[in-house]
């Protein structure tokens, strides 16, 4: 999976091939990655799971950690944010798998961006801390999408400007957004 990531993430999703993905895994033949995935669209579903399976670890033990709602939110704001900063090679392919990516009868990039089910851990958050008194009254579902679409965009703004301090960006959305929740 690493060299299909890299690949992609150096050379763009159009471009990462087999043979590119073969040669940068130091493989003798495409036929190694075709025996182990039935075409393009698995690897590349595969990719996406490695990453997202890492990121999800990665935020939860920082997240989880947390004993309040304002604490959990803020661990969610900031490890989201450390990991993109961290992690660039594999934000940068699953920009563009998600860019250019059309799956054979599955899932498509516009299909994963308007499904509400992505917000729910966040809404969870929202919610309890609503239920505990430490957040106001709003709409849990339009703090979650504005909290994370925010935190969306942080691998296109590292696109544009590659020493932008995602540390910085992270406070501040972390202290913009709790004056926003807090009771």
């Amino acid at each position: 999976m690493a060299a299909t990531i890299a690949t992609i993430a150096e050379l763009g999703f159009r471009q990462a091939s087999f043979a590119r993905i073969a040669e940068r895994a130091g493989l003798s033949s495409t036929r190694l990655i075709s025996y182990h995935f039935d075409g393009k669209d698995e690897l590349i579903g595969q990719a996406m799971s490695t990453i997202y399976g890492d990121l999800a670890a990665f935020m939860g033990q920082r997240v989880g950690a947390q004993s309040t709602p304002g604490a959990a939110v803020d661990a969610y704001i900031r490890s989201l944010a450390e990991y993109i900063s961290e992690h660039r090679d594999e934000m940068r392919a699953a920009t563009e798998i998600f860019l250019n990516f059309q799956p054979e009868g599955g899932t498509t990039a516009r299909e994963v961006a308007i499904d509400v089910s992505a917000f729910s851990h966040l809404e969870r958050l929202l919610t309890w801390g609503q239920e505990a008194g430490e957040f106001g009254e709003f709409n849990v579902r339009v703090a979650a999408m504005a909290i994370q679409r925010s935190l969306d965009g942080l691998p296109f703004l590292l696109e544009g400007d590659p020493e932008a301090d995602l540390g910085t960006y992270a406070e501040e959305l972390s202290a913009l957004f709790n004056r926003a929740i807090a009771a």
